[in-house]
């Protein structure tokens, strides 16, 4: 089979591979289009030691069964595999279970092939008339559904003033699951001028510089910060009300912003926000099906055999969309 195979730092390359064997329990799965994730970006730099090369990358997938009794069925993938028997899973919050694991992180191969194995409990049936490459956003969708969903349920308050950081996926994605849940209101912190403008088209969504204009303090309900380095957990320590939420969703390193001392004296909540439960992921699925997240013009599509292209393009910042999703088949 075709594969975008990570080799080393900075380095993609098509390969032909085996096709995975399923093992008990699991199904293959011909992949049609599958997303680049800003967690693939950290492995192909190299800082990844979870994702050593070689590697095939990959966790944003939707395909058509290839074996198995739902043999045609066309499907998302849910890439968070866990032991439905731990105490995490029974206890309805699987991914925080210690046996959680991961296409893409060995010993599972991703899905930047034209075949990925899963276990069959991982897939759901794709809503009639929603395209493969809009499927494959259900991953990073439920991401920010689980985000914007803990967040609302720690504020206890409807109707919140929201404040995303960053127009990447994953951010772009709140504020469409944010105005979906009711949102009073919404803006998107972003320095990059591309990126703000994908976000244009979308009604009730306001972008803006943080480096041009400061909304001034307590001037938010809810603070999603899905960039995760120091100057945005600076600005969400000013920027939330006394009382309010910081959900921080994003991955960068380090840990230095937080204002520690007006966090304490105002009562914040800051909570960390990982992955999604498959519930999460069913509702963003559904609501993916049902229009009702916009447009997504803010995803940009291109082919697996350009994928090494694509990563290149991510990594020089000369892509404008939020999300680039490659299209297997």
């Amino acid at each position: 089979m075709r594969a975008l195979l990570y080799t080393g730092p900075n380095q993609m390359e098509l390969a032909d591979l085996p096709v995975p064997q399923s093992a008990e329990g699991e199904v293959l799965v011909a992949v049609h289009a599958v997303g680049i994730c800003g967690s693939d970006m950290h492995a192909y730099h190299g800082y990844d030691d979870r994702r050593p090369a070689p590697l095939v990358l990959g966790h944003e997938a939707a395909g058509i069964v290839a074996d198995g009794p739902r043999k045609g069925q066309a499907v998302a993938i849910n890439p968070l595999v866990v032991d439905p028997d731990c105490p995490a899973a029974k206890a309805g919050r699987p991914h925080l279970s210690p046996t959680r694991a991961i296409i893409s992180m060995p010993p599972r191969p991703g899905a930047f092939a034209e075949y990925v194995t899963i276990p069959e409990r991982n897939l759901l049936p794709i809503p009639e008339g929603l395209s493969m490459r809009d499927a494959a956003l259900a991953e990073p969708m439920a991401v920010s559904w689980h985000a914007v969903r803990i967040g609302l349920e720690r504020l206890g308050q409807s109707a919140p003033r929201v404040l995303v950081q960053g127009a990447g996926a994953i951010g772009v994605a709140a504020a469409l699951v944010a105005r979906h849940m009711g949102a009073a209101s919404i803006h998107v912190a972003e320095p990059h001028a591309g990126r703000r403008a994908t976000l244009a088209p979308e009604a009730g969504i306001d972008t803006f510089d943080p480096a041009s204009r400061d909304p001034g303090p307590d001037a938010f309900d809810l603070v999603i910060d899905a960039v995760g380095a120091k100057a945005t957990r600076a600005d969400a320590s000013r920027l939330v009300r006394p009382g309010g939420v910081i959900v921080h969703v994003g991955l960068l390193p380090g840990q230095d912003g937080y204002d520690i001392r007006r966090i304490t004296l105002q009562e914040i909540c800051v909570t960390g926000s990982y992955c999604y439960t498959p519930q999460d992921f069913t509702d963003a699925l559904a609501a993916l099906g049902q229009g009702a997240l916009g447009a997504l013009g803010w995803v940009e599509t291109r082919a697996l055999d350009d994928g090494a292209q694509a990563f290149a393009d991510l990594d020089a910042g000369n892509v404008d969309a939020a999300k680039i999703v490659l299209q297997v088949v």
